[in-house]
């Protein structure tokens, strides 16, 4: 503001005007570009919806009014812009407008923001799919929470606030983090469970993060176990809550509202945790594991890709599926294991036909800051490059029954790579079964 004295001449009116004048012409000329609304907290007083009305969310998925939309979790995304990202689930066709409600503690206002929505192009037929809302983050305004609601004037009703997350780019304090998703159907498989992660382990993870949605009282105890080693990080799933969720991949295979109890969502949730967190991220599923072949764990194997791929930031490992059969015999006693449910994968030594649909399927080692949004079995949008690794190099070793029972033996190829690591291996994995009171 001006002051000019008592005696206000009419240079000084003019340049008071003026001033007036540009303030709020480039002020309202800002607001109208970003779409931005401001509103101080005198004129919402206890409406404000990052205030009073407002609640901090302590859910994974939090549904929305419109009963369409469920987010999950925003992330401030500063690779192309001050972004917040906001992971979501939402109706491709029901949803077409969502705001994005920042509450600016720097400055004591609460600003309104289009949110650009950007649904997922792997929905495999779903009518909900995984969505990125995009919103761009206001000039000088801090805001560590922000709300999402359908309209761009939210009524006085109690709206969900959602800490930003990733505010922060720090150095990753992990190499390795797998993302196992999702845990469903009240899973059971204890015996290949344990067996999975003491290979993970062994192989140089750190992390194991699940999207636990559901599973059996005895898996629980194995749970609990790891989350006290500090190995298994659970994530909440409960999206049974709000969709109609599938068992199957596509939506012709019984319909529903969303596949694989929200998969995706969970894979690329997972990358967006751990962005800052871990140098890489692994994305694969409990029964499957990425085995060297040249190499004795992850660490040497990603220093050999690197060497040869300096600009990649995604590595795909194709996928050999290993079965059981009538034929296969080991050196080793697994008697003490028979009273635990699930599979040996140790057993597991005879890789199936290569004419089998599921072998073109891979999966991923990721640098997760070059990765924007993930399917299962490719990364949909990222920066640099991807690279199919080569076979003779490492694999995705995964543990399958045959899908066709009537295989000859001579069809079949033996392989007992998993066999190297089992004088580490086998110890490890009755050490887990006896502390976790399975054994």
């Amino acid at each position: 503001m001006f002051t000019c004295g008592k005696q206000v001449n009419s240079a000084c009116r003019f340049i008071f005007l003026f001033s007036i004048f540009l303030v709020t012409y480039y002020w309202r000329k800002s607001v109208l570009q970003d779409k931005v609304i401001v509103k101080t907290w005198q004129e919402q007083q206890d409406n404000h919806p990052c205030k009073g009305q407002g609640y901090l969310t302590n859910t994974t998925i939090t549904p929305l009014k419109d009963k369409n939309s469920f987010i999950i979790a925003p992330y401030f995304d500063r690779r192309d812009g001050n972004f917040i990202r906001i992971l979501s689930i939402v109706h491709h066709k029901k949803v077409k407008e969502l705001y994005c409600i920042f509450c600016c503690q720097n400055s004591n206002t609460s600003c309104t923001v289009k949110a650009k929505i950007d649904i997922h192009s792997d929905r495999f037929g779903f009518p909900y799919g995984t969505t990125d809302l995009l919103c761009l983050k206001p000039q000088d305004c801090y805001s560590q929470f922000i709300s999402v609601h359908p309209s761009v004037d939210p009524e006085a009703t109690q709206l969900p606030l959602f800490p930003v997350q990733n505010l922060h780019s720090e150095s990753p304090s992990l190499e390795f983090t797998v993302c196992i998703s999702t845990m469903f159907g009240k899973y059971n498989n204890v015996l290949q469970f344990v067996q999975t992660i003491e290979m993970y382990k062994i192989l140089g993870a750190q992390k194991v993060m699940i999207y636990k949605n559901s599973c059996s009282p005895l898996m629980e105890k194995v749970l609990d176990y790891y989350i006290s080693e500090g190995t298994v990080e659970i994530i909440p799933w409960p999206i049974h809550l709000y969709l109609k969720v599938s068992s199957y991949w596509h939506h012709s295979m019984g319909g529903k509202d969303i596949g694989y109890y929200g998969q995706i969502a969970a894979l690329n949730d997972c990358i967006y945790r751990n962005m800052y967190r871990s140098k890489y991220v692994v994305l694969i599923d409990a029964d499957e594991m990425i085995l060297p072949i040249k190499d004795a764990d992850w660490k040497s194997l990603m220093q050999r890709l690197e060497k040869g791929n300096p600009r990649a930031g995604v590595f795909l490992f194709e996928n050999h599926v290993y079965g059981n059969s009538l034929f296969s015999t080991t050196p080793f006693n697994f008697s003490s294991w028979h009273a635990v449910p699930g599979e040996n994968i140790l057993e597991y030594i005879y890789r199936q036909p290569k004419y089998i649909p599921a072998v073109r399927n891979r999966k991923m080692v990721i640098d997760p800051r070059k990765v924007v949004q993930t399917s299962v079995h490719k990364v949909i949008k990222k920066y640099g490059v991807s690279v199919q690794v080569n076979s003779g190099i490492a694999i995705l070793f995964h543990c399958k029954r045959p899908a066709n029972k009537n295989l000859a033996k001579e069809s079949i190829v033996p392989n007992k790579i998993l066999w190297r690591y089992s004088s580490a291996l086998i110890p490890n994995i009755n050490k887990v079964l006896h502390k976790s009171n399975i054994l």
